[in-house]
């Protein structure tokens, strides 16, 4: 055998070796993962245990978190929340408009503070595809399924009541016009809920708007009166892949919140806040495919922080 040949035999042997040692490690860390994905505890503690950065604002908190690759889900994410005290002047207030529009435009039109994307609405023909009452006018109804007229879809299973500017959460009936029969002046329909007496709300698994992530919005309460409103970042592999909506619901349980209602997402989750950076967008957008504040999705409805 010759000395080239030699060589060439121990270079394959090593590159075995090294492919052996890679695929290991690969499935290690896999094993990993998926026990992690069991033992939330861990992801719980990352979550509460968080050095959130806080901005302390008039009424209100701001705070974010990049959770780095593998730390939260085995994936990274991005939060943003907005925390508004019980005690806190601060009121809630919904806005639709006739044609889709950024909510960073929504918000400073309106006055408000902060504000986060609203409800499902169709892209296409501009309005909501959920129920929406504002200041005692009915501006969206629950559109029907194709093969349904009567029952409500399935992000249609929750309702958000503003009351004096403090948030109720309720849960409808199945009917399309169960809204109706309500006297409150301001309604927003989204869903599903998240979390209902402390509890999670069991969710479907056989839809991918529940098992795959997404961008998340979402609004909470916990039990001192507290609201939260929540976005997740997601669509982006290395900084922010978003959440499954059971995963949605751990965060907000972490979080504190008893009750919790999911808002429209992907593309339009945004958040807004007064006199911040970029134009107000506190969070990254993914409509224009970059990391980056800048990919506002055009929306129909808004929930404004005043």
């Amino acid at each position: 055998m010759s000395t080239q040949t030699s060589l060439q035999n121990s270079h394959l042997t090593a590159l075995r070796q090294i492919s052996v040692c890679l695929l290991f490690c690969i499935l290690f860390s896999g094993i990993q993962c998926l026990h992690a994905q069991v033992d939330y505890s861990v992801d719980s503690l990352r979550v509460t245990d968080a050095e959130w950065s806080i901005d302390t604002l008039e009424g209100f908190y701001l705070k974010r978190y990049q959770f780095g690759e593998g730390a939260l889900f085995c994936s990274a994410q991005h939060l943003c929340v907005i925390e508004i005290p019980a005690r806190s002047h601060r009121k809630l207030a919904l806005v639709c408009d006739s044609t889709l529009t950024e909510l960073s435009t929504l918000a400073r039109r309106s006055g408000a503070y902060a504000a986060v994307n609203g409800s499902f609405f169709d892209m296409d023909m501009g309005h909501p595809v959920c129920y929406l009452r504002i200041n005692g006018e009915t501006v969206g109804e629950n559109t029907p399924a194709k093969d349904d007229s009567v029952r409500r879809k399935y992000y249609q299973y929750a309702t958000l009541l503003l009351r004096n500017g403090r948030p109720t959460l309720a849960l409808p009936d199945s009917s399309r016009v169960w809204e109706e029969s309500l006297q409150d002046s301001n309604i927003m329909t989204a869903g599903p809920m998240l979390l209902r007496d402390g509890k999670a709300v069991p969710q479907r698994d056989d839809r991918t708007f529940v098992t795959r992530r997404h961008n998340r919005t979402a609004l909470g309460i916990r039990p001192d009166g507290t609201t939260l409103l929540v976005v997740a970042d997601g669509r982006f592999k290395h900084q922010a892949e978003g959440l499954t909506l059971p995963e949605l619901q751990r965060i907000m349980r972490w979080l504190g919140c008893s009750e919790a209602i999911n808002l429209d997402g992907g593309g339009s989750t945004t958040m807004y806040v007064h006199d911040q950076p970029a134009d107000g967008v506190v969070n990254y957008p993914s409509d224009n495919h970059r990391h980056d504040h800048e990919g506002q999705r055009p929306v129909s409805n808004a929930i404004l922080v005043m």
